[in-house]
């Protein structure tokens, strides 16, 4: 079968007016289009969108169903909206909730499309929690980094999103010499605190601007620190969580473009109801957006398709970067090698149209 694609992204390169063949369901060659060749087209052809920041989807929480099967419905919603690869997200919970998602990883780990597990607190700062429930917010402690141990013993990725003003430098510096992404989030530390993390080996910040303190002309905080660092920075990019031109800022400030990637904070309405429980509390969707009943945003209601497209049309950025915000950038976080698609399966590729929205790719025996 050929697939004649106006754009495909392949390792890490935006290739113009390109011909893909395919045999057995596998790419097996790409090449530039030559004149009077017939197939299939498609606008832009791309792997499935790969997202740091899972907290739910087709109807599931993890933090609700910290299980196998649990998992497995999230990678579903997920897939149906166009992003394959995922690293589902425990948020601040009991430390027995942490364990089965731990234990729910273990069990499936290599799973197509699990790439490990993103534990969001609940080493947090209490006043910058958000929806996350305060009672079970604690310090940085042995129990966490054991349930870790587990994980990296398999060499399985792992992100821990914390407060850098709540975590002991040495357990930080341990888990960083262990593989794991400390990332910067839900804290209110000063910017002084923030290069001190850095060297206890802090590389990643967790949804830029949100529960973070805002900068100021004399005080940059955790924001203006993490902009102009050149460490990785996740962005929601809905319209709700961060306004356009705050992006824009945020975006053309990096020193380092490659370092800025996409994240959907996504819950269990992707691909799935449009609403559900959190902490005793039914959250719904109201305008695109997630709010609890304390009026805190919960978690968002987007995909990272959608999130590209918002990317570059919202925030302006050109195509090729704005695809690997949500392909290459998060892949790179977790050290996981950049996708050349000769030699992928076309069921792991998605086709999107000229507006940026998924369309059918056809089967490999059509």
């Amino acid at each position: 079968m050929i697939l004649l694609c106006d754009f495909v992204w392949s390792d890490g390169r935006l290739l113009q007016d390109q011909t893909i063949e395919l045999q057995a369901g596998k790419i097996v060659d790409l090449r530039p289009q030559q004149p009077q060749e017939s197939g299939h087209h498609h606008y832009l052809l791309m792997p499935g969108c790969t997202d740091l920041q899972v907290n739910g989807g087709g109807g599931v929480m993890l933090n609700s169903d910290p299980s196998v099967d649990g998992l497995m419905q999230i990678l579903k919603g997920h897939r149906s909206q166009g992003t394959y690869w995922i690293l589902p997200t425990v948020i601040t919970d009991t430390p027995e909730i942490m364990a089965r998602a731990v234990q729910a990883v273990l069990e499936c780990y290599p799973t197509q499309g699990i790439l490990g597990l993103h534990i969001e607190g609940p080493h947090i700062a209490p006043e910058r929690r958000g929806t996350h429930a305060e009672r079970f917010i604690r310090p940085l402690d042995r129990e966490t980094v054991g349930q870790i141990a587990k994980l990296r013993q398999r060499d399985i990725p792992v992100m821990l999103t914390l407060a850098p003003e709540r975590s002991d430098p040495g357990l930080m510096q341990e888990l960083a010499e262990m593989g794991v992404i400390l990332s910067i989030g839900h804290s209110a530390a000063s910017a002084a605190q923030v290069h001190a993390a850095f060297k206890d080996g802090v590389t990643c910040f967790t949804h830029l601007y949100n529960a973070m303190p805002p900068m100021t002309s004399r005080d940059p905080g955790i924001v203006g620190t993490a902009i102009c660092s050149d460490h990785y920075t996740g962005l929601i990019a809905d319209g709700i969580h961060v306004s356009w031109d705050m992006a824009r800022i945020a975006c053309r400030a990096r020193p380092r473009p490659d370092r800025m990637f996409l994240v959907s904070d996504a819950m269990s309405t992707v691909g799935g109801p449009d609403h559900f429980e959190l902490y005793g509390q039914t959250i719904h969707v109201k305008d695109g957006a997630l709010v609890n009943a304390e009026g805190s945003l919960a978690g968002a209601h987007i995909d990272m398709v959608t999130s590209l497209a918002n990317a570059h049309h919202h925030i302006g950025l050109p195509l090729a970067q704005a695809i690997a915000m949500a392909t290459d950038i998060p892949r790179d976080v977790l050290g996981l090698p950049r996708q050349k698609i000769t030699g992928m399966a076309l069921n792991d590729l998605i086709a999107l149209t000229p507006d940026l929205t998924l369309s059918e790719v056809p089967h490999a025996e059509a």
